[in-house]
């Protein structure tokens, strides 16, 4: 059945093209076509007809029929969505109203009844043929729109419940699987919507996320625990202070300060930690690639491969970094607020930590001596022998082609003096003398190689 992929993937389709108004218009191109495939359009001549309820009989026969709720369900909340984002553009007005409010609610509470049917039915697995990881999928996408209801409606600790549940789902499913699509969810609509959530409940900033879900997950539903510790038995234990997690991919013991230059402050926003935590663990998981390629020979491309996942983790430190700013520039905070000043002095140091990477990257691609001395390459022999039943024989690399490689490294080139430029721009950089004619000569260096 694959629920949330149908519904992630029909989301990022539309709004690549267009807003919630024209996704809405897709939606309601798609169910007529659908209704008319399962025989269930109005007839001709008349205005309007009662929508037969579907059964499990009716998804047992075709698994259209789920599809069939699910874009009902998406239809009405691509409507919330669109007078939501209409309203709170429009400056000239007061923002969301409460009759605005009020018909946003009523088209989340119309998309969440949809996926409450869409629930029961899926739970008569005996009839249907659903599979428990299809149940739960199901029971996500319902939490997520009750959980925005009560968003709506200002109801913190019931929304945090519901995005609490969602969110310990997703988690169960992405270890279960290599899909994306649960962790997209989590990053883009759970885990902000919980951040929050809580921030208006007042709970503690330094709480991870994976932290106050669990806390607020509602622990009466014996069942829906029993099915997401089939998936993860560990997801809803405490994490034991200096223990590691089973993955052995992340450590529980998360930084507690970030040190740039002479500066060291604390990390006060748990988001940070956890990045910087998978920046170490990526770090290290960096280093013993390459230990490894001394010993069995690898390409410049297979290492510069190897820095996807530290280059991705410190993305996500630079991201959680400008999210915490963001937040206290909404906040009111101003520039001289403590908390603000470790948070730039922290976006300088991750910053700069991610230009360090790329940079690494780049001159593992350029060669040898930074690309400085030019290699010459020899034609590999062919895998198929020659008609005539000679031997091939090598040919050393073609002036076009040594060109072609030049070029390459010229745009390597460009690719880091634009990175230690971007450097001049971090807070509290132009200001330490020392610091910025280390830059210069790094910048002259690079630029002399090109």
């Amino acid at each position: 059945m694959d629920i949330t992929n149908f519904i992630a993937s029909h989301r990022n389709d539309a709004l690549l093209l267009g807003d919630y108004n024209a996704y809405r218009a897709q939606l309601s191109r798609r169910l007529l076509t659908l209704r008319r495939k399962l025989g269930r359009a109005s007839p001709k001549g008349r205005k309007y007809a009662p929508q037969i309820a579907v059964t499990a009989q009716d998804v047992a026969g075709d698994h259209e029929f789920v599809h069939l709720l699910l874009l009902t369900s998406e239809r009405a909340w691509a409507h919330a969505m669109h007078m939501k984002s209409t309203h709170s553009a429009d400056t000239s007005t007061k923002g969301i109203t409460g009759s605005a409010r009020r018909h946003i609610i009523s088209r989340l509470r119309k998309a969440s009844n949809y996926a409450n049917q869409l629930v029961r039915l899926l739970q008569d697995r005996s009839i249907t043929g659903a599979s428990a990881e299809n149940v739960l999928e199901a029971r996500a996408y319902l939490s997520s729109l009750a959980g925005s209801i009560e968003f709506e409606k200002q109801g913190w600790e019931r929304c945090v419940k519901h995005y609490a549940k969602a969110h310990m789902i997703y988690t169960a499913l992405a270890t279960s699987t290599t899909k994306d699509v649960f962790k997209d969810l989590l990053n883009n609509i759970i885990d902000p919507s919980i951040r929050y959530a809580a921030y208006q409940l007042r709970l503690p900033r330094t709480l991870a996320v994976a932290t106050i879900a669990r806390r607020h997950f509602p622990r009466s539903d014996a069942e829906l625990i029993a099915e997401i510790e089939k998936l993860d038995s560990d997801l809803f234990s405490e994490p034991i202070p200096g223990a590691k997690k089973v993955s052995g991919k992340e450590n529980d013991n998360l930084p507690r300060t970030v040190s740039w230059r002479s500066r060291t402050v604390n990390l006060e926003d748990a988001s940070i930690a956890q990045a910087l935590a998978s920046v170490i663990v990526a770090e290290e998981t960096l280093s013993g690639s390459l230990s490894t390629s001394e010993d069995v020979e690898m390409s410049a491309k297979e290492k510069a491969a190897a820095y996807d996942g530290v280059l991705i983790s410190s993305q996500d430190a630079v991201d959680a970094t400008k999210s915490a700013i963001d937040e206290l520039n909404g906040e009111g905070v101003g520039p001289g607020d403590k908390r603000m000043q470790a948070l730039q002095v922290t976006r300088t140091a991750v910053n700069y930590a991610l230009i360090g990477w790329r940079i690494g990257r780049n001159r593992i691609l350029c060669g040898e001596h930074d690309g400085a001395i030019l290699e010459v390459e020899t034609i590999q022999k062919p895998k198929k022998p020659r008609k005539d039943g000679k031997e091939w024989i090598p040919r050393k690399e073609g002036t076009g082609r040594k060109l072609a490689r030049l070029r390459e490294c010229v745009v390597l080139y460009d690719a880091t003096l634009q990175s230690l430029d971007s450097v001049k721009e971090l807070p509290g950089v132009a200001a330490d003398e020392a610091f910025m004619t280390e830059l210069e000569a790094k910048r002259e260096y690079f630029q002399a190689l090109k």
